[in-house]
């Protein structure tokens, strides 16, 4: 059983990274679909307010931590975790060891030459690696999303990553996991653009301080000040009040 934390509601895994692909490697051993999320600030705080999202965050086979501030929240809570298994890493991990292993890959989301580039790319790293099909995010009516879900069983992937915004991919993964029938699926939010260098990553010494939020946000200022500034000032409130709840239990 997969040692596991809960969070302002959501079940947080705590694993490390290594830890994090032996599970994966059991899922994709096993044939049969599974639900990977990473959470972080914005996301917990959007699921203590939407039951769907939070729903869905706690039916998946593996959580994960993507956000410093998460880490220092577990350990002001008294139950730390472990460490942060962040989106991008996990993502890199995978598709070498995709490459590797000869696993399958589906690369669904952002827009069609991003998607591509992001195919082509890794087909140039690991010449062994098997792309089984790939689709950019933009698609109308349930009809359209059922096509897309097809596409995907159709080719056979054993890793599924897609890259949406939440909610919508949770939800996406929420609906057609079991239709698509993919051993790993996994959300990976704006990874695709970091990998073909549209948006730069963290210095790796903001990243070790917890501030790549902080470096997003000077990439993208009037974007971003809303979400950090405003909506995820929620995630201070949201802890005291857990830390309350901990204490007195």
């Amino acid at each position: 059983m997969t040692p596991a934390i809960t969070m302002m509601g959501c079940r947080i895994d705590n694993l490390s990274m290594e830890e994090t692909l032996c599970r994966i490697e059991e899922f994709i051993r096993s044939g049969k679909p599974h639900q990977h999320v990473v959470v972080n600030v914005d996301k917990l705080v959007k699921a203590s307010r939407d039951e769907e999202l939070r729903r869905i965050i706690n039916a998946c086979a593996l959580v994960n931590v993507d956000g410093m501030p998460v880490v220092w929240a577990s350990r002001l809570l008294g139950k730390p975790l472990k460490e942060r298994v962040a989106g991008v890493d996990l993502f890199e991990a995978l598709m070498r060891r995709a490459g590797e292993r000869g696993w399958r890959v589906f690369l669904l989301g952002a827009r069609a030459e991003v998607v591509a580039a992001v195919a082509d790319s890794y087909a140039r790293r690991y010449p062994q690696l098997v792309i089984a099909g790939w689709r950019d995010g933009y698609w109308q009516g349930e009809a359209q999303e059922a096509a897309v879900a097809a596409q995907v069983r159709d080719s056979r992937a054993d890793l599924l990553f897609v890259a949406m915004g939440s909610p919508r991919k949770e939800q996406f993964l929420g609906r057609w996991q079991e239709t698509m029938g993919v051993p790993f699926a996994m959300g990976v939010g704006g990874t695709f653009d970091v990998v073909i260098g549209r948006v730069k990553r963290a210095p790796r010494w903001m990243q070790r301080a917890g501030l790549e939020w902080f470096y997003r946000f000077l990439q993208e200022p009037r974007r971003m000040f809303r979400r950090y500034f405003i909506e995820d000032m929620a995630f201070i409130w949201l802890l005291v009040k857990e830390a309350a709840r901990t204490r007195r239990y």
